[in-house]
């Protein structure tokens, strides 16, 4: 197809990553030159050098307070074309295009829910939504032919497609994307007015927890405030719990304290696996190895003859030590499958354990 994308940060360049690997011709605009420049070097062969001027697609990835009057300056220019945004809200954008004669029809609100906290085309990834949700959020008016369309372009980058009402969509993405955006950014904050000197012992945790603080603040601004009527709920809530902590705290209450805690265990453990589905509970095989080359291959090649399929793994080994750990995550059975297997093959292979 002929596909013209509007926007060449971290998602519009993704985007297109993805589709030139699926031969369509690709036509990347971006105001920032720079950023434009970029992507049209990594996409590389697939930009059309001479672009089309009746593409079959626009999408719009620019910054969410900008997708309307974008699609609006698109449509102006190919009245003939189907459009999709990559943004992430939807409801208001809806409302507006739904009033625009001949573009509510051509037009479909989508969402990938995949990203990291670097921005801009050198931080694009092919591969980035290989396994990740992708939000699309038909109206009355759109066409079937553009949905299964969009359907067929979304899946062939190796997301799953999932269909929601935009205001449902809104408020989802409050609790799922915005809280920890907030919470995160909130700790970060936290740390501003701190020496380095106490920050010298901070561990993955505080690096863990604090990875989204690292997201645009130009891009979140405008996310946070426009979706503020679904966020401050979830905040007022999350401040009450707050609260309720530190009476706790204050009081010595440590029945109180637990309880905060297993409520934590609890929403976590509802957190579902790939594509929505239920969480599968993974074995975890620790494995030590000589440190040599050609170490991994030779295991994931005890793994074919195994017939056992690898979902994770983790490598564990500092510089100079003569060995190094390897943790495979498999289902029960292949974890007692594989440990077996190696045991007799002479390797250093210990008990599978619950993750």
């Amino acid at each position: 197809m002929k596909i013209r994308i509007v926007g060449t940060g971290l998602i519009g360049t993704s985007f297109a990553l993805a589709l030139a690997q699926k031969g369509h011709e690709l036509d990347l605009f971006d105001l920032n030159k720079e950023n434009e420049a970029i992507a049209r070097d990594l996409v590389g062969r697939a930009v059309s050098a001479n672009p089309s001027t009746d593409p079959e697609i626009v999408i719009i990835a620019t910054p969410v307070h900008l997708v309307l009057p974008t699609l609006l300056d698109e449509f102006s220019c190919y009245p003939e074309a189907r459009f999709i945004d990559i943004s992430g809200l939807k409801s208001n954008l809806l409302l507006e295009v739904g009033r625009i004669p001949g573009l509510n029809a051509r037009f479909l609100g989508t969402h990938p829910m995949a990203g990291r906290e670097s921005v801009g085309p050198t931080s694009a990834r092919g591969d980035l939504f290989e396994g990740r949700a992708w939000i699309v959020t038909p109206s009355s008016q759109t066409s079937p032919d553009l949905l299964e369309v969009v359907r067929h372009l979304v899946e062939s980058t190796g997301a799953t497609v999932f269909e929601l009402e935009p205001e449902l969509h809104d408020e989802q993405i409050a609790l799922i994307s915005h809280l920890p955006q907030v919470v995160s950014s909130l700790l970060g904050g936290e740390l501003v007015e701190r020496g380095s000197d106490e920050l010298t012992l901070a561990g993955a945790g505080l690096r863990d927890t604090t990875r989204l603080a690292g997201s645009s603040p130009e891009l979140w601004s405008h996310l946070l405030t426009l979706n503020a009527h679904e966020l401050r709920p979830l905040l007022e809530s999350f401040k009450e719990s707050i609260d309720k902590l530190i009476d706790h705290l204050n009081e010595g209450d440590i029945d109180g304290v637990r309880a905060f805690m297993e409520a934590g265990n609890q929403g976590r453990a509802k957190i579902p696996g790939k594509h929505g589905g239920k969480v599968r509970e993974y074995h975890l095989l620790p494995i030590v190895i000589e440190d040599k080359p050609g170490q991994l291959s030779k295991i994931f090649q005890e793994c074919e003859r195994a017939g056992v399929n690898v979902e994770d793994l983790q490598i564990e080994h500092s510089p100079g030590q003569e060995t190094g750990l390897i943790t495979l995550s498999l289902s029960a059975s292949d974890a007692q499958i594989l440990h077996s297997h190696l045991t007799k093959a002479g390797w250093l292979a210990h008990n599978p354990r619950t993750a």
